[in-house]
Parts: C-alpha cells; structure tokens; sequence
C-alpha cells in the first residue's frame, strides 16, 4: 500500500542528497534552456529553426532511450548517473565558449544539442527507476511527486536568472553558470551509500527489451495513458520552443519576457508537484489525469489567443499545472504497475512517448509556425489536445474509481 505521509520521500538521506542536488542543477539546465532558445532565435529569427534546433535535442531520445532502459536495468544507476551528469558539463562549456567568441551558428547549437540528447537517452530513464531505488515501492509516489517539484521549482529560477543574465551578463553566462551547476549532483550521487550491482545472467538487449513491451501488452490501463502523453508530446509541448517568438513578436517583451513566460508556466507546474507531494498521493488517478489534461489543452487554446502579457502568464500557470499534474499522476500510476525488475525498461517507454517523440512534434510545429504563423499554429495544437483530453476523459469520468 502507497504512503500516504507528506514528503515521505525525504525521510531517506540517499534521496535528500539527491533532491538538493537536483534542485541546483536543474536549475542551471533551465538556464541553458532559455538562452538556447533566445540565441537560435537572435542568430535566425526564425520558429522553423527553433523547431529544427528543440528537435535535434530531443532526436536522440527517440533513437536511443529504449536501449537507455535495458542499461538502466542492467547496471548500477548511480553509476550510471555521475557518467551522464559529468557528460552533460561538456555541451554547456562548449556552448558557452562558442558564444563567447563570437563564432556560434545554428548548426553549432544544433549538434551541441544532439550530443546533450544522447547523454540524456541514459540519463532519463535511470534518473526515473532510480527513484524506487532510493525510497522504495512503498514511497515512490512521494519520491516523484518531490522529484517533479524539484524540476518545476527550477523551472522557477532557471528562466528567472536566464532572462536577467541574458539581459546583464550576455548569452554565454547562462551556459557556464549551467555547467557549475552539475558539481552539485554529482557530489550529492558521491555521498550516496546506495552502490548497486552488476545484473548478470543477461539475455540479450533485444529480450530484455521484449519483455518489458510484453508488460505492457498486457496492460491497457497504462497503454491509454501513454498514448494521450503521445498526443501532448507530439502537438501540445512543442509550444515551448516557440515561446521565443511569443515573447519577441506578439508581447514585445524580449528576453525578460521569455524568462517570465517560461517562469509562469514552472509556478503552475510547481503547485501540481507540491499538491501532489503533499497529498503523498492521488487516488482516482484516472479521474485526476482526466481533469488535469483538459486544463493544460484548454489553457494551451486560450494562451494562443491572447494579446495582453499578464494575462497570458497567468493562463499559461493554469497550462503548467495541468501538464505536471498529469504527467506526475501517471508517472506515479506507471511505476506502482510495474514490477521491480522491469522498472528502468518500462520507464525508458514512459520516457520514449514523453520525451522522444517531442522532436516530431518540434520539426512539424516549426515548420506549421513558419506557413501559418506561430499563433495559428499553437491554437490548432491547442484544438487538437482539448480533442484527445475529451476522449481520454469520456473514458474515466463515467468509469469505476480508479487508482
């Protein structure tokens, strides 16, 4: 039975040691995030190439997070972690010095990315079973619950100091301050007293991988739920690439303003996470995704109608909070279905829909924002998810509770 006691998961000195790190190095990955966006679109001025660059991030995630999860499963996670967070330093330097001098182009940006999004295909799905490694089956609702406010506060403070340094420090701060910030997780994983082991007796990538599919084969629950994920993935997310041209061109806000939309999105994204590390847990989960997903769809609609800036920040925290609630909700539901062993192959598809499938959808809303203009096509995005929210919720709010 799920522990229902508040922030439960930070009872555990592994999980703490994590969480602070985390909160520090996201932090700066949210910095970089901004002035990534903000430079592709100073050195183009262009959404197609926003959605080219957010594309090629994401790119490798869908190539290679589903072996991501076979290695998860297979060797020690925090191991595996220290390698792909002293990775991840390399892109932000790289980045921060190409800027520097004066030399960046798009292409640059582009590779960096797709380097970063390697590192990442590993990094996601063990970061995400790694959690029940550190709490336990009977506290990992709480652990991702934290986990999410972790990011979404970050997602807070990243933009914030991103859209200030942006305007007083210049492009390449941004990207150095990230690469200090991974030092903290990487001590924070040092001090673990989890090791892990070695899985021996492998049966190959190829079955070890099948038998995660055949997991979920036999779960239709949790195929519903991926798939309306994919929708978000494919059409709803990729609006955050083109928040650049949001704040440039239709509230002429420049950088401040990017960081205060992006900001605005995290406060909405961090109430879910909080609400729902508080509760310890949601019961009804099905119902609770159902109402969470028809917010982020309907607010993702108005949002792209909208003129007035303070308004618009205020519907996009009602966006954040919907996506996270959904997303924490059936992250949760997915990890407590999920034997132990099968944890890291299953979560590599959890983070295969989330996350690989977002370059599609990046590429087609660039290239749509580029025909059609970036509003047309954030509203027909919006449209389209208020659609898949209402037959995911046709579904669950006529049916049984469901937890």
């Amino acid at each position: 039975m799920p522990n229902k006691e508040r922030f439960s998961a930070l009872s555990f000195r592994d999980f703490r040691l994590f969480w602070f790190g985390q909160l520090i190095s996201l932090s700066g990955t949210w910095m970089q995030s901004v002035a990534q966006a903000w430079l592709v679109y100073s050195l183009t001025k262009s959404p197609f190439y926003l959605g080219m660059v957010a594309a090629a991030n994401a790119l490798p995630i869908l190539f290679f997070t589903l072996i991501g999860g076979v290695i998860a499963d297979r060797f020690p996670k925090r191991n595996l972690l220290l390698i792909t967070q002293g990775l991840s330093i390399i892109p932000a330097l790289l980045l921060g010095t190409l800027t520097s001098l004066g030399i960046v182009t798009v292409w640059h940006v582009a590779l960096v990315a797709f380097f970063l999004g390697t590192i990442n295909a590993i990094d996601i799905p063990t970061r995400q079973s790694f959690l029940a490694v550190m709490v336990g089956r009977g506290h990992v609702v709480n652990a991702i619950a934290l986990n999410s406010a972790a990011f979404n506060g970050a997602r807070i403070i990243g933009p914030m100091i991103a859209g200030l340094a942006i305007s007083y420090l210049g492009v390449p701060a941004c990207f150095f301050l990230n690469a200090v910030s991974f030092i903290a997780v990487i001590i924070a994983l040092a001090k673990m007293r989890i090791k892990g082991e070695i899985r021996t007796g492998s049966k190959g990538v190829l079955s070890e991988f099948m038998e995660g599919i055949a997991f979920l084969r036999q779960s239709r629950e949790i195929i519903h739920v991926i798939l309306l994920i994919s929708v978000f993935s494919l059409i709803g997310l990729p609006y955050i690439s083109l928040l650049p041209v949001f704040a440039a061109e239709v509230f002429q806000r420049g950088a401040k303003g990017l960081g205060f939309l992006m900001s605005a999105s995290g406060i909405g994204a961090l109430s879910a996470a909080l609400y729902i590390a508080a509760k310890g847990d949601i019961q009804n989960k099905t119902r609770f995704m159902s109402f969470a997903s028809l917010c982020f769809s309907i607010a993702l609609f108005v949002f792209s109608l909208l003129k007035i800036f303070s308004l618009s920040l205020v519907t996009i925290m009602f966006g954040g909070w919907g996506m996270v609630s959904y997303l924490a909700a059936a992250n949760s539901y997915i990890q407590v279905a999920v034997p132990d062993e099968l944890r890291g192959r299953v979560m590599s598809v959890y983070s295969f829909v989330f996350l690989g499938t977002v370059p599609i959808g990046n590429a087609i809303m660039g290239v749509v924002a580029d025909s059609v203009g970036t509003t047309h096509a954030v509203t027909g995005a919006g449209i389209l998810c208020i659609i898949a929210s209402g037959i995911f919720a046709k579904r669950y709010l006529r049916s049984a509770p469901s937890t």
